[in-house]
């Protein structure tokens, strides 16, 4: 921004903060800040406009920079963009008021108003990119948390295990599955491996093929895989859709599924 608007605007600094407060106090009504105490928002107006008035810098590079400097740190404590956007939008309706009523020739305030808005539109845009980059990554690794959650292999007794399925199975999920499923036989030197689906909501011919790829890679190192949680409308849908699950044992229980595991383990559980 020219240094003669910086000029202007640091020499109406109390006027510009006076009537921006009004303005973020009526912001303060809308719902999105409802939660938000009269102190907190207080305080953050008060740095929210030192920020701005700091960030009033020919230097434009320098600008973006502190900007996302200033955001990380709200961002991450939850501040809703909306606050900066409708605060950045107040904050430029001020100082072109203020301008108005310095520039008292048409030209040069039209050329004013225009240096303005495009720093004001400068500002916004950075803090959108900040904010779209930093949900994104705190999606990607939310997604990635729950896809580990929700393909966990768990002994439960010795050279048996357990993969309980919850939710659809897509390909990507289904790429973790096949991983863990392999790295867990390894490290627990399972011999038994049941794949609980009660939890999967439709089972159509993807999903199967994808459970049936699954039990042959647990073939392949050298263990058994037993199918369970196989419901009435979920065989119907089997047999209809005629997929092959023969070459491998399915069980409509998880119990029914741990006798077999268990026999074929040769152990049994008795009672004392």
């Amino acid at each position: 921004m020219e240094l003669s608007i910086v000029s202007t605007l640091l020499g109406n600094r109390e006027n510009i903060l006076e009537k921006w407060k009004v303005e973020l106090q009526n912001l303060k009504q809308e719902q999105y800040f409802i939660s938000i105490s009269d102190d907190s928002y207080a305080s953050m107006n008060n740095e929210f406009m030192e920020f701005l008035l700091r960030t009033l810098d020919h230097n434009h590079k320098n600008s973006k920079e502190k900007v996302s400097h200033f955001t990380d740190k709200y961002i991450q404590n939850g501040w809703p963009l909306v606050y900066f956007t409708k605060g950045l939008q107040a904050f430029r309706r001020v100082m072109l008021n203020v301008l108005k009523e310095e520039e008292k020739d048409v030209n040069l305030l039209v050329d004013k108003f225009v240096e303005i808005d495009e720093w004001c539109d400068s500002v916004i845009n950075q803090l959108v990119h900040d904010y779209t980059g930093s949900w994104e990554n705190v999606f990607e690794m939310q997604k990635v948390s729950l896809l580990e959650l929700s393909a966990s292999l768990i002994p439960v007794f010795d050279e048996i295990t357990v993969m309980p399925l919850v939710g659809t199975i897509d390909t990507a999920r289904a790429k973790l599955i096949m991983e863990n499923l392999l790295n867990g036989i390894i490290k627990h030197r399972s011999k038994v491996v049941l794949i609980d689906i009660t939890g999967v909501p439709v089972v159509d011919t993807m999903v199967a093929h994808h459970i049936i790829q699954a039990s042959e890679a647990v073939r392949l190192v050298g263990a058994e895989c037993i199918l369970v949680g196989i419901r009435p409308e979920i065989a119907q849908t089997i047999v209809n859709l005629g997929i092959d699950l023969a070459r491998f044992p399915t069980k409509s229980t998880l119990r029914k599924g741990m006798e077999t595991a268990l026999a074929i383990t040769n152990k049994q559980i008795s009672e004392v």
